[in-house]
């Protein structure tokens, strides 16, 4: 079975959430902290965004030291825009129509249509959807609220400290997102209503209240193929903040601190305002529980940072123009130990029995250096991944005019700026 096609299955096992017509509800990415590209939650463990045929390209023919660093690549499927029973305007993820041996193989014309057919599912149109009362009134408030939030660069909002689990809901960056990509798909419906979307490995899912870090890594964000008015746009960004002196900027932040039960969102236009100290006081912000730095964590993501820093050096002739480094951690307070529990033959359980199984579901993460809770479930205390390769660039890449030497500088200085600023706060945290 495809990966795109075990996805699919995976998508539909959750009931209420999914099967319609034989496809998948898609809902907003709650965890979703930067970037402009509309995530979409597909599943538990996957999630989806519209497919850019160079970031395709480049999950497809990742090297395998790249590989571990990058979320897992699941394959394709389509994605139209319907409405339900009740008029609610809706998501629905598809398997493409092809031999699932030839799933990745469909790249689009340069209409955008893909070469290959997508099944038609369903009677209704999609065009002239009509709303019902109820769902015109909620989307109006939810528009109302969301245009308040989008003025607002730094959020906070205090969460009850029992179960935060269930109180975390879209976030204003995941929810603008969200519904600009829902308004564009609306508005071209009528003359194109089937989109390729790429699926990817959810990385929060093994966290109850993830922690995320969005970086915008490089001295140099346009491609090659940048338009003059987008490349000095893009240049004049990273003049503007901490892109140009160190070779990274905050992008995004989601961080929950349990001593105080505020969860905190920062967005990429503060972001791009802060100095050097002001970044560097968002890193001790999102390494922070509310009252303390947690060194804990400080450790695996510079053993994590400094392993990427010495493949990117030797990965020849790749720039990763405009892409982003995730780190993730789990905010909730770690959960009370608990004792084994004896087997029926009297002997103590081993509560690593599942562990094998829990690593193979990690793919290549699972097993390296990051660091590792002592919960049962086995979730790595941090994770440390590159997403976003919509500009990214290599030799390989035969259609491309220019052709880079050597390893990627920018993304590399930025890489190193990084780990040396964490190292002087994982040293103050031992005074």
């Amino acid at each position: 079975m495809s990966p795109a096609l075990e996805a699919l299955m995976e998508g539909c096992r959750y009931p209420g959430k999914g099967a319609m017509k034989g496809g998948v509800m898609l809902e907003p990415f709650v965890h979703q902290v930067g970037g402009h590209s509309c995530v979409l939650r597909f599943g538990e463990q996957t999630i989806c965004k519209p497919l850019i045929p160079r970031e395709h390209q480049f999950y497809k023919s990742l090297p395998p030291e790249i590989r571990r660093f990058t979320p897992q690549y699941k394959g394709v499927v389509s994605v139209s825009f319907e409405e339900d029973e009740e008029g609610n305007l809706c998501l629905i993820a598809y398997p493409l129509h092809s031999d699932p041996s030839d799933l990745e193989n469909k790249e689009p014309l340069t209409d955008g249509e893909p070469k290959n057919k997508f099944l038609k599912w369903g009677k209704k149109k999609p065009s002239g959807l009509m709303e019902n009362d109820r769902a015109r009134q909620s989307r109006k408030e939810e528009k109302s609220k969301s245009n308040r939030e989008d003025k607002a660069e730094v959020l906070y909002y205090s969460l009850e400290k029992g179960n935060v689990v269930p109180q975390i809901k879209h976030n204003p960056w995941s929810l603008q997102c969200h519904q600009q990509h829902l308004q564009r798909m609306k508005e071209n419906s009528k003359h194109r209503n089937q989109h390729k979307f790429i699926l990817l490995e959810n990385l929060t899912w093994r966290y109850r209240v993830p922690c995320v870090l969005d970086l915008k890594m490089g001295t140099r964000q346009h491609g090659d193929d940048a338009t003059e008015e987008k490349k000095a746009n893009q240049i004049r960004k990273c003049q503007q903040s901490t892109s140009s002196s160190i070779g990274v900027r905050l992008c995004g932040m989601q961080v929950y601190h349990s001593v105080t039960g505020q969860l905190m969102f920062m967005n990429k236009y503060h972001g791009r305002k802060l100095s050097l100290p002001g970044f560097k006081e968002a890193l001790c912000q999102f390494f922070s529980d509310g009252q303390v730095l947690r060194r804990e964590l400080l450790t695996p993501v510079l053993q994590r940072l400094k392993e990427m820093r010495a493949v990117l050096e030797s990965c020849e002739s790749y720039r990763f123009f405009s892409s982003s480094l995730l780190i993730i951690y789990d905010g909730a307070p770690a959960p009370a130990p608990t004792r084994p529990r004896p087997s029926r033959g009297g002997e103590e359980e081993d509560e690593d029995d599942d562990e094998d199984e829990d690593d193979e579901e990690e793919g290549a993460y699972g097993g390296h250096s990051q660091g590792r809770d002592n919960s049962p479930s086995g979730s790595p205390l941090v994770d440390v991944r590159m997403i976003d390769f919509a500009h990214t660039t290599c030799r390989d890449y035969g259609e491309d005019a220019v052709v880079h030497e050597g390893g990627d500088s920018g993304y590399i200085f930025g890489l190193q700026n990084l780990i040396s600023i964490l190292s002087q706060l994982e040293e103050h945290s031992n005074d």
